[in-house]
């Protein structure tokens, strides 16, 4: 058992709950014509690093003018996407670009990026090796808050896009580029982004945005591993309080306020949701069974033999638990004021991510349920609410595409496996508009390189940006080019 546990280790590190399956390589464009090596995109990164392009929680105008800024480097450094792609600017700052295609009838597809970046925690600057918002280029790498998280993905994809522009790249499918500019603290620019082709009447045959990416010693197999977005996980916070008698602490009833919140609490904890090991977490453990060792190689390439014994080596490990359902996790509690006066009221707020077999209704019921037996007790949303998008397909022509060029650029044999994320992205917002969502940046990342993103000394491998580039040329060309699927009804 020992052995089994040490074999699926870590498998949740990166939050991946999804079927794998081997998908064709399309065969990988080249960087670009203009023989842009990797220094020259390290610079441009670099420049774009330096925009301390910061966006803040209900403040719109936070940086306004670094984003003005930014929008004008963007026009500069990309002319032929801005000439041919006629950007609108949206919800005050997002830019939403189109490349007609030829054939009207066939769905666009929508390539997403953000141009906001999280502040760096005031006092921390000096951790840094670098400043934060050098973007400077050193030691291999491209430094700076944005550099993961995302605005190496973004500069990357724009060039994809204005090379292929350079070359009379005309598609027969219409592609969309949109670079949000508040994805960091709640993505209004994406809704108002996927509210154009609402007005238009129009799907998206496919999204892709930022989410997973390439591990080169994933730990369950030691070995590199492509995690690419199938979904990711919606968000929930509710607040309990319970109500009773106050008065002094000298002659307390036998149900206090705090002592009643305590039994609320637990009894929520003590009622989990559902966690179980099926699409797309079955596919995922029998795509890197081929790479693990023993037992525990002949349990994960057979998950619906050995389905309660995985279960049970899954469910004891915290990141794996939340990757196979919903997760309850109290973070506030509050009630009284004075240590000899009774509270007539208590409360805890209490966090949930939802897995996309729930659903922030039926979340709602599951929690007022464990509390049904407490008198006085109230369970309620505060908050906003974001609700667990679908779960793409592994499957077709839009995952061949997504997954095959993954599997092209990323370590010869890294199996390509579908990634459930915990956190959000600006593609949640495309749900009632598109047939399916990606998210994937096409880069080489250790695992020490996740704590990065949105902490100290964040950086991107200068070696890992021209195949980024050919990756975003491989599937904007293939998609753009690609007539039997994804067709309007």
């Amino acid at each position: 058992m020992r052995g089994l546990r040490a074999g699926l280790a870590g498998l949740g590190a990166i939050m991946l709950t999804a079927c794998g399956g081997g998908a064709e390589p399309p065969a990988p464009v080249g960087p670009d014509p203009a023989g842009l090596s990797e220094q020259v995109l390290a610079e441009r990164l670099g420049e774009a690093i330096r925009f301390e392009t910061i966006s803040e929680e209900g403040n719109p105008d936070a940086s306004a003018e670094q984003f003005a800024a930014f929008r004008d480097w963007l026009e500069e450094t990309f002319p032929l996407v801005h000439e041919q792609m006629a950007p609108e600017i949206v919800a005050g700052g997002s830019l939403w670009f189109t490349l007609e295609g030829t054939e009207p009838d066939l769905n666009p597809v929508v390539i997403l990026a953000h141009q906001d970046v999280v502040p760096v925690e005031a006092g921390t600057e000096d951790q840094w090796t670098r400043p934060p918002f050098s973007g400077a280029v050193a030691d291999g790498f491209v430094w700076g808050r944005g550099a993961l998280d995302m605005k190496g993905f973004l500069v990357m994809a724009m060039t994809g896009m204005e090379t292929l522009l350079e070359e009379g790249f005309t598609p027969a499918r219409t592609i969309h580029i949109g670079l949000g500019h508040d994805e960091e603290v709640g993505g209004l620019g994406a809704q108002a982004m996927a509210a154009r082709l609402a007005d238009a009447g129009t799907r998206a045959w496919f999204v892709l945005d930022e989410g997973g990416t390439s591990i080169r010693e994933f730990p369950a197999t030691g070995g590199p591993v492509a995690a690419v977005g199938v979904g990711e996980k919606g968000y929930l916070t509710v607040e309990v309080t319970a109500r009773a008698r106050g008065g002094h602490s000298s002659t307390p009833p036998r149900e206090t306020a705090v002592g009643l919140l305590s039994r609320a609490i637990n009894a929520i904890v003590d009622t989990p949701f559902e966690h179980a090991i099926e699409h797309p977490m079955d596919g995922m453990l029998r795509a890197v069974s081929a790479d693990m060792d023993g037992f525990a190689a002949v349990a994960a390439g057979n998950p619906g033999l050995f389905g309660p014994v995985l279960r049970g080596q899954l469910m004891a490990d915290d990141t794996t638990r939340a990757a196979m359902g919903t997760t309850i996790a109290p973070t506030i509690i509050e009630g009284g004021v004075v240590d000899n006066v009774l509270p007539q009221e208590a409360r805890a707020v209490i966090n949930l991510r939802l897995h996309p077999r729930d659903s922030s209704a039926s979340a709602l019921a599951h929690l007022r349920g464990a509390v049904a037996g407490l008198e006085g007790v109230t369970v309620e949303p505060i908050g906003h609410i974001s609700e667990p998008p679908a779960i793409s397909p592994a499957t077709g022509r839009a995952w061949e595409i997504i997954a095959g060029a993954a599997a092209a650029h990323a370590p010869e044999g890294a199996p390509v496996v579908p990634n459930l994320l915990s956190a959000a992205t600006d593609s949640r917002h495309f749900a009632g508009v598109a047939d399916m969502i990606y998210r994937y940046a096409p880069l080489e990342m250790d695992m020490g390189d996740m704590a990065r993103i949105h902490g100290d000394d964040e950086r991107i491998r200068v070696e890992a940006l021209p195949g980024m580039v050919s990756y975003f040329r491989t599937v904007i060309g293939e998609a753009g080019r690609e007539t039997e699927a994804g067709r309007a009804q």
